[in-house]
């Protein structure tokens, strides 16, 4: 506390029933007790308001966070940690009408038959494989040979 040995206090001790005398020495004891104890209290009662300071300003920031937490918008917040680009939410968008090229209309050909169209859509693969031909039975030659000959 104030470093005071107890030879600092023996001369002290000395030094107060000289000057004060022995029959006043225990009231004036009795008086430091009583400043001591008062400057004790006002110790406390300081440190504890000191305290309560501190709580208070940690509640406070805690009331900040839990505000700031609640006024936060989740979906924003998902998405831009998940897709901060948006490419993943431009390709599974549909189409608009303006991105949509009209279709083109099915061309007859010479012997009345309509040609086939090819679908395409703005999300389709521009290097996409080419269609295959299904040949079906009636398209193949057939041979007349005769059975086990």
């Amino acid at each position: 506390m104030l470093d005071i040995g107890w030879s600092e206090m023996a001369v002290i001790a000395l030094v107060a029933l000289v000057v004060i005398g022995p029959k006043d020495l225990p009231k004036a004891m009795k008086a430091a007790a009583f400043w001591v104890r008062k400057a004790r209290s006002l110790a406390s009662e300081f440190h504890s308001g000191i305290d309560q300071l501190v709580r208070e300003a940690e509640l406070e920031e805690a009331r900040d966070a839990i505000r700031s937490a609640s006024q936060m918008n989740l979906d924003r917040a998902l998405e831009s940690t998940i897709d901060p680009t948006g490419e993943v939410n431009k390709a599974l968008q549909p189409p608009s009408e303006a991105d949509m090229k009209p279709a083109p209309t099915p061309a007859a050909t010479s012997e009345g038959q309509v040609e086939a169209v090819p679908l395409t859509s703005p999300a389709a693969n521009e290097a996409a494989p080419e269609p295959t031909a299904i040949a079906s039975a009636a398209d193949k030659p057939t041979t007349s040979e005769p059975a086990g000959a």
